[in-house]
């Protein structure tokens, strides 16, 4: 019988691959990494990935500081959270045609935009922050969703060549589009209790 703490651990996993989005990343990581050599190109994903999750494991661990040295309240930044998740998801069901161009860069890229903000952005970092301040005694649990969703994110990427050449741009575009909107229920998930925590304290 599956324990809470693996369900939670699970549905914690599941919610920050949604945000992370490897599938949504695959043509801006190919996009952004075509004129390298396969060899090259696995290697940076590799660097850019071990930032992002040094990015992200920081913001959890530094989540409750973070709160209390900008004076913020956990329904506002629930509320912010919310609002910038809602907006990556409706990204994501409805992407624009220059996605890619906006991300063009001629050198190799270092930390932005691959870490951060592709990987490691606003909104994973929202999420982040409101898991450790509203249950620090479970930050093992959340450390461990964080790793976990991250490898799934690694997986993808480093098979993004393939997969986008077994699937085709039309599958993985419908998989990122039904993600968005996973997403986006959380998002609204996310919006309704800041307000009510907002409204009962």
């Amino acid at each position: 019988m599956i324990g809470d703490g693996t369900i939670l651990v699970l549905s914690t996993t599941l919610t920050l691959v949604l945000i992370l989005d490897p599938f949504g990343n695959i043509p801006l990581f190919l996009s952004l990494l075509r004129n390298m050599d396969p060899l090259r190109r696995r290697k940076v994903i590799v660097r850019e990935m071990l930032i992002a999750l040094a990015a992200l494991i920081g913001f959890l661990v530094a989540g409750g500081q973070f709160l209390a040295m900008f004076q913020l309240s956990q329904s506002s930044l629930q509320i912010a959270g919310g609002v910038v998740m809602f907006l990556i998801a409706i990204k994501m069901i409805f992407p624009s045609d220059d996605d890619t161009e906006a991300h063009e860069v001629k050198a190799e890229p270092l930390i932005v935009p691959l870490a951060i903000p592709l990987v490691a952005g606003p909104a994973a970092m929202a999420t982040l922050i409101l898991l450790q301040a509203r249950d620090p005694a479970r930050l093992p649990i959340w450390a461990l969703s964080v790793l976990l969703a991250w490898l799934v994110t690694v997986a993808i990427l480093l098979s993004a060549d393939y997969l986008n050449r077994l699937l085709g741009e039309r599958v993985i575009e419908a998989m990122e589009r039904l993600m968005g909107m996973l997403l986006t229920t959380m998002a609204v998930e996310m919006l309704v209790k800041g307000v009510k925590q907002a409204f009962t304290t």
